[in-house]
């Protein structure tokens, strides 16, 4: 097997891993209380989906 023959400084280290972030999650807007949700998902704030009651809200 091949060995490295010197180790890879941390700039390029860093650089490769420059790319390795996590993306940002895409928010939407709930149409009812107007509360950021996960898109195609009930508001976990009122409990609806389009326009219908899935779930009871939480008593907050």
């Amino acid at each position: 097997m091949a060995n490295p023959k010197r180790r890879h400084s941390k700039a390029r280290t860093k650089k490769r891993r420059a790319h390795d972030a996590l993306p940002k999650v895409g928010l939407s807007v709930c149409p009812n209380c107007h509360e950021k949700k996960l898109p195609h998902r009930v508001c976990p704030h009122c409990g609806q989906y389009k326009g219908r009651e899935i779930v009871t809200p939480p008593e907050i």
